[in-house]
């Protein structure tokens, strides 16, 4: 059976998750130049590895947030490191000061090609 995701969790996952993949050339992202394909790659193979091991809730594009359960409410957004990239937009500067609403969980990536 599978354990309910915590927060303490997520956190744990994300750095083992960061770490493997730093080590990982993926071959699936040679040549891709567009950087809504690279963050969709990683937060699937994020959330795969969430709920090969955890029992959660995926959100939508729709709902827009990728874990929307209560106790977790985190949305992962991942951007390159050369050019970071802003996708949560504000709706009033209330917002902008005291927060989202949610948690968001962030993956800088940097591109790089070893030789």
């Amino acid at each position: 059976m599978k354990k309910k995701l915590t927060i303490d969790n997520l956190k744990a996952e994300a750095k083992a998750f960061c770490i493997t993949e730093s080590k990982i050339q993926n071959k699936s992202l040679f040549g891709v130049t567009d950087g809504k394909a690279v963050g969709t790659y990683i937060e699937h193979k994020f959330r795969e590895q969430l709920t090969s091991k955890y029992k959660i809730t995926v959100g939508s594009s729709a709902s827009g947030i990728d874990l929307p359960s209560e106790d977790i409410l985190t949305d992962i957004k991942v951007t390159s490191i050369k050019q970071p990239q802003s996708s949560c937009p504000f709706k009033d500067a209330k917002q902008k000061i005291f927060g989202l609403g949610y948690n968001l969980l962030v993956f800088v990536y940097d591109k790089t090609v070893k030789q």
